[in-house]
């Protein structure tokens, strides 16, 4: 390109942009509520703090100086005063509403930091045009608190513009619920009924705990979580929590979980550890009225009958043992198939005891009892 002459450059010097015209300038002065430019011409450019942002915090002298250019456009021509005012705001926001257009066709993901929390939502601010993107489409689960939200960076598609009445707006559950939908399909493709994965606590009920597995969510259920007995799964587990999880049954989009390892299953060698005839000592764990649990490991109990706790007649347990006491028994029936043990106190003492105790103690459904006292 041929350089102007001194001619030329006179003439450029004293022309007057119209208003409109997108002129750039050189920054020859700021100070906290206003910028001074040198636009080529004959007057200097205006622009106030208000003309280049929509942050009233903003002090100019911090994010502009003297050098720096930019582009801006005329606004208004004063001769008489020998002043252009000149926008730099809405030259964006004019720009940025044709990237947002293009954005909106296309469904292009956008990025931005979030400026404002509402109770309706939260806004973002691309290139000086306002989104808005609803509590409801902020996230693919109801969010009572937002404000985790403020200063973060998120994604988001728009899925309304309207530059006419300046409405814009964003949506970004569509785009995790379509990353869970993905994170879900290669989840279920890769693991398989035995395997043991790795999860994170994200929810804890009455009744067990929701395992995130990372696209999917599983259950691991209280009866699951221990080969002994849990008394409250809080007790236990914290949301966050990271654990290794026993994938026990996956039926279409529903998995089970299960921290029973077989490998620590206490039953495994059990038929030599408490075979019949032997003497043993555990605690009291929780007493009904037919007899007492004593848990002589973990995940192991043993049924005391209240027949079989003393030569005399006791009522109920209550009426002589205490939770959490020691006793010594002898076992005087094993059944490895359903996890059944039978002690007995009083055969330390009296070995030929009755046949109708023993009766007593077979009459007794283990697992009714343990399901009646749940209930």
């Amino acid at each position: 390109m041929s350089e102007l002459t001194f001619e030329q450059m006179l003439e450029e010097s004293f022309k007057i942009p119209h208003t409109g015209e997108i002129v750039e300038g050189t920054v020859i002065d700021v100070k906290p509520e206003e910028i001074i430019l040198n636009i080529g011409c004959k007057a200097d450019g205006l622009l106030t703090k208000y003309e280049y942002t929509n942050d009233n915090s903003v002090d100019l002298t911090q994010v502009v100086k003297p050098g720096d250019t930019m582009e801006v456009k005329v606004l208004k021509v004063n001769d008489s005063e020998g002043t252009v005012l000149v926008t730099y705001k809405r030259l964006q926001q004019e720009r940025g509403s044709k990237k947002i257009e293009e954005a909106f066709n296309n469904q292009e993901v956008l990025k931005a930091v979030v400026t404002q929390v509402q109770d309706g939502g939260l806004t973002v601010i691309v290139d000086e045009t306002r989104i808005f993107i609803p509590a409801s489409l902020v996230s693919d689960s109801y969010e009572r608190d937002l404000t985790k939200y403020k200063d973060q960076e998120i994604e988001f598609v728009v899925i309304e513009f309207n530059p006419r009445k300046r409405r814009c707006i964003g949506d970004r559950k569509q785009l995790l619920v379509a990353k869970k939908a993905k994170m879900q399909e290669e989840l279920f493709s890769r693991i398989h009924e035995g395997d043991i994965v790795d999860g994170v606590v994200k929810n804890v009920t009455d009744f067990g705990a929701f395992i995130d597995l990372g696209g999917a969510d599983g259950l691991l259920h209280i009866s699951e979580m221990s080969w002994g007995r849990v008394e409250h799964p809080k007790k236990v587990f914290k949301v966050g929590e990271q654990l290794k999880v026993l994938v026990k049954e996956i039926k279409g989009n529903k998995i089970a979980l299960s921290l029973k390892f077989e490998d620590q299953n206490p039953w495994k060698d059990a038929a030599e550890k408490f075979a019949i005839g032997t003497i043993v000592t555990g605690k009291v764990a929780r007493m009904t009225d037919f007899g007492a649990f004593i848990e002589l490991e973990n995940g192991v109990d043993a049924l005391l009958h209240v027949s079989q706790i003393s030569k005399e007649h006791i009522e109920k347990p209550q009426d002589v043992l205490t939770q959490g006491q020691e006793v010594t028994a002898k076992i005087v029936d094993f059944n490895e198939k359903d996890h059944k043990i039978s002690l007995s106190i009083k055969a330390l003492t009296a070995p030929d005891a009755p046949k109708d105790d023993d009766e007593d103690i077979a009459s007794v459904d283990i697992d009714a009892v343990i399901q009646a006292e749940e209930e």
